[in-house]
């Protein structure tokens, strides 16, 4: 007997639903670089000559090569002068205006307050630089992007002299006061200890962030867990060799781990290699771990670009008219396409 062609057709459609569905699975909401070179130079310094906000020709570049998110670093004593006072109107002005560029082609943008926990020698947590600073800063901040979500928050940059549970408690102040003021925005929340991956589970005084970074409180539960990792031999992304490969590829699937263990999602703030072929392969292979475990991994940003990083340095993949550097190649062949928008992706 001959099957009728609708019953036909409407199997056919629903294998072709189910592949399409399928092949959304590991595509990432955030494949993205850092646009390095607004959290350089003296506080008072000048624009364009001793700190740099994105050209749009850089933009550009990166737009076409397929990167739909821009980790946007900023300096937070530049930013807000006096701890406790007005944001720079200014500086704000500069933010607010790269923002608004990076968003009209299609990124979405987290800002970075590239500060490592600290207002210039202050260190938060400290009695001069009580916890309660960061809250004030993001609060601030946040009611200037709170109507746009494809705005990130990332509430600081790679803190690392601050007690794990001293972390949490500045952490949660500043998720507390940015939805205080309605900005429902996502929020990157880094561990302590450069937040790094493969020291996730180390207890560097008060606890590990593997334990105390599970006390996150976020009233919308629209947060991720922010890790850096870097492959050289000490994590730390300031050599050209990639000795730690494997166990920087370890770190970021124990953190897989973990994450699923405590239904959290993850992104990958800042992973740098060399353009030596056994660093851009790792790359690879990281970058392929992250999609085949997209349902936790929101995504990466690469470390990184920008018009202010100069040729010679190494994990550099700024443009310099003389092709594209093989990082970024190895970024573009493993990336996958964009996700398609929807409420799984934050900032849709």
């Amino acid at each position: 007997m001959k099957t009728p062609i609708f019953i036909i057709l409407a199997c056919y459609l629903s294998i072709q639903g189910a592949a399409l569905a399928a092949g959304d699975d590991d595509r990432l909401c955030f494949r993205g670089v850092n646009l390095s070179g607004a959290e350089y130079g003296d506080v008072n310094g000048i624009e364009g000559t001793n700190f740099f906000y994105p050209t749009p020709a850089t933009t550009t570049y990166f737009a076409k090569k397929g990167f739909d998110t821009i980790r946007l670093p900023f300096r937070w004593e530049r930013l807000q002068p006096t701890l406790g006072s007005d944001l720079d109107v200014l500086e704000l002005q500069r933010l607010t205006s790269s923002v608004k560029g990076l968003r009209a082609q299609g990124f979405r943008v987290i800002l970075d307050p590239h500060n490592f926990g600290y207002y210039g020698d202050l260190r938060i947590g400290s009695k001069e630089l009580p916890a309660r600073q960061l809250a004030d800063f993001w609060i601030r901040l946040a009611v200037n992007f709170a109507d746009d979500h494809g705005v990130i928050f990332g509430l600081m940059n790679e803190p690392y002299d601050i007690g794990a549970k001293d972390w949490l408690d500045a952490a949660n102040g500043a998720i507390q006061g940015i939805r205080r003021v309605n900005a429902h925005n996502l929020i990157l929340v880094p561990g302590t200890h450069w937040s790094g991956a493969s020291s996730w589970t180390e207890d560097f005084g008060q606890g590990s962030n593997s334990d105390v970074i599970k006390g996150v409180l976020d009233p919308d539960n629209n947060f991720a867990i922010e890790f850096h990792q870097y492959l050289d031999v000490d994590s730390s992304g300031t050599h050209e060799e990639c000795s730690n490969s494997e166990g920087a590829e370890q770190a970021i699937k124990n953190a897989t781990v973990w994450l699923k263990e405590n239904g959290f999602r993850g992104m990958i703030g800042e992973i740098g290699v060399s353009s030596a072929p056994e660093c851009t392969q790792a790359l690879s292979r990281i970058v392929d771990h992250l999609r085949a475990n997209a349902d936790t991994w929101l995504g990466f940003t690469y470390w990184a670009a920008g018009d202010w990083w100069p040729p010679s340095e190494p994990l550099n993949i700024q443009p310099q008219g003389d092709g594209d550097k093989p990082q970024l190649t190895a970024l573009v062949d493993s990336m996958g396409k964009h996700r398609p928008d929807g409420p799984d992706c934050p900032g849709h």
